[in-house]
């Protein structure tokens, strides 16, 4: 398992932004348990060819990478970590709604609604 920790001065493989960190934190919190990390994930689909996932768990793979923020989690597996490197974990509130959203300097296109990419 990999862990990183967020540092201002370094730069990490996956950024998780101080909003969603702070969304997590208060979902977290929403739900009396915490043991509930945030995962990301990447599967195939979508109408660019990939497509972001999001989900709470408890559990973590040995081999997922974490990313801590503010003593929040986010849990990204092997597969998906290939895609999601360099790659910013936000929160947005705008409106069209508040959603996560994954700013991925990887996406060589991105559908209009955010959630698809291709590569």
């Amino acid at each position: 398992m990999t862990v990183e920790t967020f540092d201002p001065n370094e730069t990490v493989a996956i950024n998780f932004s101080a909003a969603a960190a702070a969304k997590v934190k208060d979902l977290i919190e929403e739900e009396g348990n915490d043991q509930l990390k945030l995962r990301v994930f990447v599967t195939g689909g979508g109408c660019s060819g990939f497509q972001y996932g999001f989900t709470f768990e408890e559990d973590m793979a040995d081999d997922d990478t974490q990313v801590e923020r503010d003593g929040v989690l986010l849990v990204v597996d092997p597969l998906s970590f290939q895609y999601l490197v360099g790659a910013e974990v936000d929160y947005q509130e705008g409106l069209e709604g508040s959603r996560f959203v994954v700013n991925n300097p990887n996406a060589a296109t991105t559908c209009g609604c955010g959630l698809s990419f291709s590569i």
